[in-house]
């Protein structure tokens, strides 16, 4: 397992769920660790548990983001790792998606993101990792998930193309794709506690682990990316689904 030390990470985030444990990783491995959140108070706690550096910066916002990079420039004047981590999960049939619903998950999950990855551009040494959370609903077709599922498939495709675009550098650009995770994300699907308790059931009888992957299991993947051990790996999407994907027509 490579040694992290020396490099400057960012995880957005990170006061959480699979950027918690990310953070958490890439800390005992070495790095400095930058988390950033929406709310402060949340992003505080998880930094001082952490030993991390925590900045609020909402992600929707472009001007957030501006001043993230200009915190990160002040205070540590390079990045080596950016895990795209942030982003939000609701789920709406195409018959009552409203508008307020498509812009609520496109400004954070790809617009967000996109910005995120131009402004801290400059900053990434060459040489340096990048990874996008993506999601296994980019291809698996579930039901009152099309516009949340496809903010997650634009990640896939941006990958792809960055991974050429930043080659010259030799920036590596993957992307994790997590199946069924026990996040505080699943409690923020916007179902009511009966729906989601039969959502879960469903995704589970369907995982071939028979379970969901705890949020540690995933931050290892992104651990490998992120570091010298991938270091002949781009433009790749790694599937973290307990082989989900490969059971969806049983």
């Amino acid at each position: 397992m490579s040694n992290l030390s020396n490099k400057v990470a960012v995880v957005t985030g990170g006061n959480s769920g699979i950027g918690y444990a990310t953070a958490k990783l890439l800390i005992a491995l070495g790095a400095k660790v930058i988390i950033t959140g929406r709310n402060k108070a949340a992003v505080d706690e998880a930094a001082v548990q952490l030993g991390a550096t925590g900045l609020v910066a909402d992600q929707g916002r472009l001007a957030d983001i501006t001043r993230l990079a200009d915190a990160i420039r002040t205070g540590f004047g390079k990045v080596d790792i950016l895990f795209l981590n942030a982003g939000v999960a609701s789920f709406s049939p195409v018959e009552t998606a409203s508008e307020e619903h498509y812009d609520s998950l496109m400004d954070l999950n790809v617009k967000g993101v996109y910005f995120t990855v131009q402004k801290l551009l400059p900053l990434l040494n060459d040489g340096g990792s990048i990874i996008f959370n993506t999601s296994v609903n980019a291809v698996l077709g579930v039901p009152g998930s099309s516009i949340y599922a496809a903010s997650k498939a634009a990640l896939l495709a941006i990958n792809k193309v960055l991974a050429k675009e930043l080659a010259p550098r030799k920036i590596r650009v993957n992307a994790v794709s997590p199946g069924p995770v026990t996040t505080p994300l699943y409690g923020k699907l916007g179902m009511k506690q009966e729906e989601l308790d039969g959502f879960g059931q469903i995704l589970g009888s369907k995982v071939l682990l028979n379970r969901f992957a705890s949020p540690e299991e995933v931050a290892n993947v992104v651990r490998f990316l992120a570091s010298d051990d991938a270091s002949y790996i781009t433009g790749t999407e790694l599937t973290v689904d307990g082989g989900l994907t490969v059971n969806a027509v049983v």
